[in-house]
């Protein structure tokens, strides 16, 4: 593919004992460094919900005003495989008294529509949030059963148990065709910005690139963000290339499942790595304005530097880390206090929520 077609990063490698790359025009603001302190301090709880005949997986908690925590998550029925997310996944909710406790299934919110529908054969991603009285339900669906119909859509609420408004259309499309984001829209993260407005990230590739790229990971996965008055929208993206871009490294790297939130007067992120370290850390980068970033640094470790399980069936292939990493804030909104996130195995040898407690300060 002609780099013409999208801005790249440059990268100038030094150093024969590791790679230090220095970014010509890139939104990362510091060089790298490899440390491999994580920034989280995690103690593990377990594994907090797991579904007999169910891959479960995308667990977004919330505080309710009952006092509880109600926990919004996608899964899909365990004869469909891994991949089944993408042809059969629905967002239910379930709800524990406590994050040190396991939750209980209570209800699906969101199915496939089938038909002509935007979402028709798949609804994933959730991401439950609240601005003043109402609640926000961001998702992905699909409508053929492929990524490249995958739209970022948004549901809506007065109440966490309460009837949610189905959108017709999807919130975000993707770009032109030819730009770095003209494949889909997917993996939703938002948060209000330091501007007044309301900040949407969202996960995109080029088309061209995923089809002609050979390997076991296609394409290069980058994040854009689009702006809002509302949390409803319209949203507008503020540039036609990506705020976050890991093309210009070796090994195909980038990363995906952002979560952000505000701490402090910065916006952190947490996210999946997908081989700027490894496939199997969590990144951790700051901003202040949601276009500059900090190098990533590392989040988290591999599930087995917390945990010791047995080895799992040779059908869970990417048993041992932890993916969709998101965070539930303390009840002041002042410090992140538990990490929840998805890891394959558990008793029934699919996939199930894992938590942890953030020991930070």
């Amino acid at each position: 593919m002609s780099q013409s077609k999208y801005t790249r990063r440059n990268f100038l490698q030094t150093s024969a004992l590791g790679i230090a790359a220095v970014f010509v025009g890139s939104s990362f603001t510091r060089a790298f460094d490899f440390s491999d302190q994580p920034y989280f301090n995690l103690k593990p709880i377990g594994r907090s919900l797991e579904l007999d005949g169910y891959y479960i997986w995308c667990s977004s908690p919330i505080w309710g005003e009952d006092g509880k925590v109600h926990l919004f998550y996608s899964r899909w029925k365990k004869e469909k495989g891994m991949g089944g997310w993408l042809i059969g996944s629905e967002i239910c909710r379930a709800e524990a008294n406590s994050p040190l406790e396991k939750f209980q299934h209570k209800e699906v919110i969101l199915a496939p529509r089938g038909g002509e529908f935007w979402d028709a054969t798949t609804c994933h991603n959730p991401l439950i949030k609240k601005v003043e009285d109402q609640y926000y339900l961001f998702f992905m669906g699909n409508s053929n059963g492929k990524t490249n119909t995958k739209r970022i859509g948004l549901a809506t609420s007065k109440s966490l148990d309460g009837e949610w408004t189905r959108p017709d259309q999807p919130l975000l499309l993707p770009g032109k065709e030819g730009s770095w984001d003209d494949h889909c829209t997917t993996n939703p993260a938002f948060v209000k910005g330091n501007d007044g407005k309301y900040w949407l990230f969202y996960k995109s590739w080029n088309t061209e690139e995923y089809e002609t790229q050979k390997g076991a990971v296609r394409g290069n996965r980058k994040y854009g963000l689009a702006k809002a008055d509302s949390p409803i929208g319209p949203y507008k993206k503020v540039s036609e290339n990506p705020v976050i871009d890991f093309s210009s490294l070796p090994n195909n790297a980038q990363l995906e499942d952002a979560f952000i939130w505000k701490e402090n007067g910065k916006f952190h992120m947490v996210a999946r790595d997908m081989g700027f370290y490894n496939h199997e850390y969590g990144l951790h980068l700051t901003t202040k304005n949601g276009l500059q970033w900090t190098k990533p640094e590392i989040a988290y470790l591999e599930m087995k530097h917390y945990i010791q399980e047995s080895e799992p069936p040779k059908h869970l292939k990417r048993f041992g880390r932890l993916e969709r990493p998101m965070i539930l804030m303390s009840k002041d909104g002042k410090r992140p206090q538990f990490l929840f996130g998805a890891t394959q195995g558990g008793m029934f040898e699919t996939s199930t929520t894992f938590v942890f407690e953030i020991l930070n300060g």
